[in-house]
């Protein structure tokens, strides 16, 4: 994992800009204070520009740029895993025990997003990783 930065709760004083959250995301993003995005997440981007973009609108909850946003895909050992989709592109993150936002992967297509979902077991070791940073 690489980049970390503080973060400032977008739906303290924004609530009705998040009426598309998913209620587990509603709970705990006041709770979210930092940010970490992985290695492999940044290689997905061809454009740090780009990468930036969809980070910040997913952090500032800008429904209007994604077609899902805050989509619940389930838990891992206490980390809840979520999805947002912008025209064709899957962007993988969680937030781990320790109340951190960690952007995972963005995938391009959405076989290959249901098969890293489903394959339990890395993200049981991706869980158990971060754990231990």
């Amino acid at each position: 994992m690489v980049v970390r930065t503080e973060l400032s709760n977008a739906c303290s004083t924004k609530k009705d800009f998040c009426l598309n959250c998913n209620s587990e995301f509603v709970a705990i993003r006041p709770l979210i204070k930092s940010v970490i995005i992985s290695k492999h997440f940044m290689r997905d981007f061809k454009d740090k520009n780009k990468m930036n973009a969809v980070v910040n609108g997913i952090l500032n909850c800008s429904s209007l740029e994604f077609n899902e946003l805050h989509k619940f895909e389930g838990r891992v050992n206490g980390t809840l895993i979520f999805r947002a989709k912008k025209d064709d592109l899957h962007i993988l993150y969680c937030v781990d025990k320790k109340m951190r936002i960690v952007f995972l992967r963005a995938i391009g297509n959405f076989t290959e997003c249901k098969r890293f979902l489903d394959d339990r077991k890395e993200l049981r070791r991706i869980v158990e990783e971060l754990n231990r940073i």
